[in-house]
């Protein structure tokens, strides 16, 4: 493989945007666009393009066109569900349960509604990231409003069991949402196989445009709202549409959902390819995360003696991208609390690495990696041993 060509290897930060998709979004910028809350002809065709653009996500999901908001990505689909449902069951209870490995769009706001009274269990995980649903079970009491547990984690991969979380938050009539921006057209997310009443996703994880996502509402579910005006999406989520957006990511799923199996079968196969080839020829290396229940692109190690800074940094040289951790965070200079929550010291935290794999790329290019990554953790380690 040669260096001038470069290898992309950070889909779970973010994806390219696929040809078609472009296309989508300039034809919104020039031939649609209209506001879709008008009634004369472009705007009509805006909603047009709105209506038919909820219902690819809703056939995504196995959901109602209805149950679909669109906002401006994950993180305001996650505050949208929380902060919502915190104020609408504020009357029957003030607990929530979340996990310890959540996004900060979940984390942070659970971390606010604490200061302003709420009752929130923060559940432990196990070695490879998995929340127990029995811990949830013995959370979980008549006060409970809202459990929001996440179904892929972005750091290292692992899914979560969240139909069996599902079925112990319906037995205490509390609602259940899932933070699936990592999952969304990567593993398949039918609402009703998960039995979630919330769902996050995001438009730029699944070869879209960035600043657009959505979020699933089961019909009958109240959430209050916080931004107000228009009365856009049903008053969820006032504003005008952001249509080019919002048809990217419907063009996004639908490409996706033509040929998810094919998608699932090909990662994989080069996801497992690539640990085990990489656990052959690195010492002292460890897979972080489930080894099997994980999305289909992620691979995620800490490697004794080294720092996940370093190897993004001399990888970056090599024409290869990767993370040290979550994009959301790697600018930190501190581990991550997502692999420290697994039992990870601090020293294996800061030599972690997230290499998330996509449709586009190819053995070639991951032969490429194993071949120069070796000699850049020996390099590593010769010049810069952690003791």
């Amino acid at each position: 493989m040669a260096k001038n060509n470069y290898i992309y290897f950070d889909h779970s930060a973010t994806t390219p945007v696929f040809g078609e998709v472009v296309k989508e979004i300039n034809k919104c910028f020039t031939d649609i666009y209209g506001n879709a809350s008008e009634p004369h002809t472009p705007g009509k065709r805006a909603e047009e393009m709105l209506v038919s653009s909820k219902g690819i996500v809703a056939r995504a999901l196995g959901a109602k066109p209805g149950e679909i908001i669109f906002t401006s990505g994950g993180t305001e689909s996650n505050n949208i569900a929380i902060f919502g449902i915190a104020e609408a069951y504020k009357d029957k209870g003030n607990h929530i349960i979340t996990s310890s490995i959540e996004h900060p769009s979940v984390n942070m706001p659970m971390q606010w509604l604490e200061k302003k009274g709420y009752n929130v269990t923060y559940l432990k995980v196990d070695e490879y990231g998995m929340v127990n649903p029995e811990d949830v079970r013995a959370a979980i009491n008549d006060k409970t409003i809202l459990v929001s547990i996440m179904h892929a984690n972005n750091v290292f991969g692992t899914i979560q069991p969240i139909a069996k979380i599902a079925n112990i938050v319906k037995q205490e009539n509390a609602i259940f949402h899932t933070d699936a921006v990592q999952s969304f057209c990567n593993v398949r997310t039918k609402v009703d196989e998960l039995g979630v009443d919330l769902l996050s996703s995001s438009g730029h994880k699944i070869y879209g445009p960035k600043g657009v996502g959505s979020l699933y509402i089961r019909k009958g579910v109240k959430l209050t709202p916080y931004l107000f005006g228009g009365g856009q999406q049903g008053g969820i989520r006032s504003g005008t549409e952001n249509i080019p957006g919002i048809a990217g990511m419907a063009k996004a799923t639908e490409i996706a959902q033509d040929n998810l199996i094919e998608r699932v079968v090909k990662v994989t196969y080069l996801r497992e390819y690539l640990i085990e080839k990489i656990m052959q020829r690195i010492k002292n290396i460890k897979l972080c995360g489930h080894p099997t229940k994980r999305l289909p692109a992620n691979c995620n190690f800490t490697i004794k003696n080294t720092t996940g800074h370093a190897m993004v940094a001399e990888l970056d040289k090599a024409g290869i991208a990767i993370s040290g951790g979550s994009a959301c965070s790697s600018s930190l200079l501190k581990p991550s609390e997502k692999l420290l929550a697994l039992g990870l010291s601090c020293e294996e935290a800061y030599g972690s690495i997230r290499i998330t794999l996509g449709f586009e790329n190819t053995a070639e290019e991951v032969n490429y990696f194993l071949d120069v990554f070796p000699k850049i953790v020996d390099n590593i380690r010769a010049g810069n041993s952690i003791k």
